[in-house]
């Protein structure tokens, strides 16, 4: 069956190119036949080519990353500036197109949830046109709690239903960092929560997946998916 799985985040910089990296890697040595898109970038590409390798160059930067900016704000108006537009319709078909060849589709979002994408839409409009499940992604420190309530409240009952929640372990651990899974039990199924250690932006994602922590986890996610 062919699915669709849409990376969000609590906010920009959450950890979505680091888990959309290691799923895709991961898949692959699963023998999943997988796809993994960035379609929208600004600032630069930099996230689109990490992806590229990851997929083992079987997508071009092109079909990966359609849409790119060169201004580092959201894409919408970063699109503005260079007298262009993104519309909803187009993203979704690419997407679509491509999909229809893989078992699994793995989408990354740019910043949140709601940060503006293109004309009148944003992530949330492209999961739930897409019908795609939601993976949210946070940094698992202080006040990561109330990011990750308003971000599932934000979603439609379906979606959210489907959600689940990625906690990625920030640079340096807080009070917060040990008790935030146990507080969010109280609001979200304990199943559908998973945490994953501290990642540095040079460690490789074939690096990562000798850790077998991660890969127990990466196992865990997909099985929930």
């Amino acid at each position: 069956m062919k699915k669709i799985i849409f990376i969000t985040g609590t906010d920009t910089g959450a950890g979505k190119t680091m888990l959309t990296v290691l799923l895709t890697e991961f898949c692959r040595t699963q023998k999943i036949h997988v796809a993994a898109l960035k379609p929208l970038c600004s600032g630069g590409r930099d996230d689109a080519k990490k992806i590229h390798d990851a997929l083992g160059r079987k997508l071009t930067l092109d079909q990966i990353n359609p849409w790119h900016f060169r201004a580092p704000i959201a894409p919408a108006l970063a699109a503005r500036r260079e007298k262009k537009s993104v519309r909803l319709a187009a993203v979704c078909a690419h997407i679509r197109t491509l999909a229809k060849k893989f078992d699994v589709t793995l989408v990354e979002g740019a910043g949140g949830l709601l940060s503006p994408l293109g004309e009148n839409f944003d992530s949330r409009d492209l999961l739930v046109t897409l019908r795609a499940t939601p993976v949210i992604v946070a940094q698992n420190k202080l006040g990561v709690v109330n990011h990750i309530l308003l971000t599932l409240e934000a979603l439609p009952k379906l979606q959210r239903s489907q959600a689940r929640l990625v906690l990625m372990a920030p640079p340096a651990a807080d009070t917060a960092t040990t008790s935030n899974v146990e507080l969010l039990t109280e609001f979200f199924p304990a199943e559908k929560i998973f945490t994953l250690p501290r990642l540095s932006g040079k460690c490789s994602a074939s690096a990562a997946l000798e850790k077998p922590a991660v890969r127990r986890t990466l196992q865990k996610i997909l099985r929930q998916l």
